[in-house]
């Protein structure tokens, strides 16, 4: 550990080193969670669904009437099993062809066995979590801000990805990363505990009203409950100040590519667009420079 505190290139050669491998498990993470989620969602509703037919006098008919299970159901899935293998041909990834990035160029791109091409977003999301890793130690250096930073920055590139896969923001990301940022605030890594606390009352608060008046005004959901906790999640880590500039790092964007995908006509004016994405690359862009925006902006205005 002194080594890398007294050399800056070891340390960032191992970061960049780390950050492939973390990218690697990150693309595990977003292409099984969402799965196993959903797995998870039905065998709840069959065993409330057999719950309430075992209850009720037309037992049978209640039963006609649930979803069959799909075979699928019963296959364990995590994280960690079954082993990474090919989709289209089920071949089982060896070790060689499981390097980050490396193995895709060796590959060129195709799977060794049934030669169906590789998702290049695969080698993407490896290069892109090495190199957010590389800027986050060159942002705070060898420090606990670093390592809770690097946690922070894995997070938001799984999450940015799920939602924008799925529209989901899973609670088994964003609440465990919420209550570290709180916990880190009993140390002062990044705020203090009542900067944070208020932080994260605030940032769900703010979202949850706007959610709120925009259903009584229209009788429509404007954006997903994950996203509150998203919000309350950055309030933790970097206090309430933090929350108007997160916000508007992220709706001005936002609304200018939902406003280009409706003119290309890649979007519909009534289909909800993920708005997670923008919220996790503002959070990040906040925590690692957010008080360099604040100072700019007030010499600018002329207020600093």
């Amino acid at each position: 550990m002194r080594l890398l505190a007294e050399s800056p290139w070891l340390l960032y050669t191992v970061t960049g080193l780390f950050g492939l491998l973390i990218g690697s498990f990150l693309n595990v993470v977003i292409l099984r969670l969402p799965r196993i989620m959903e797995l998870e969602w039905r065998r709840d509703c069959a065993e409330l669904q057999a719950s309430a037919a075992s209850m009720a006098d037309d037992q049978p008919q209640r039963a006609a009437q649930a979803p069959a299970p799909s075979a699928d159901d019963d296959q364990p899935l995590s994280l960690s099993r079954p082993a990474s293998h090919c989709p289209a041909c089920g071949h089982a990834i060896r070790a060689w062809e499981n390097i980050p990035v490396l193995s895709y160029l060796l590959l060129r791109g195709r799977c060794s066995a049934c030669h169906a091409p590789i998702a290049l977003r695969y080698p993407l999301i490896e290069s892109l979590t090495a190199v957010l890793s590389l800027m986050v130690v060159w942002q705070f250096g060898f420090s606990m801000q670093a390592a809770a930073a690097l946690v922070f920055t894995w997070s938001m590139i799984a999450l940015a990805v799920i939602d924008f896969d799925t529209q989901l923001l899973p609670d088994s990301i964003t609440l465990p990363v919420l209550w570290l940022g709180l916990l880190l605030s009993l140390f002062g890594v990044f705020v203090e505990a009542e900067t944070a606390i208020i932080g994260a009352l605030a940032g769900y608060l703010s979202l949850w009203s706007v959610f709120q008046v925009f259903r009584l005004l229209t009788g429509r959901e404007g954006m997903g409950r994950g996203d509150f906790k998203l919000l309350a999640l950055f309030g933790a880590w970097m206090g309430w100040q933090a929350l108007p500039q997160i916000i508007l790092l992220s709706a001005l964007p936002g609304a200018l590519v939902g406003i280009a995908l409706i003119a290309l006509g890649r979007q519909q004016q009534r289909t909800p667009m993920p708005f997670g994405p923008f919220l996790a690359i503002a959070g990040w862009i906040s925590l690692l420079w957010g008080a360099t925006i604040t100072d700019a902006y007030l010499r600018w205005s002329g207020l600093g």
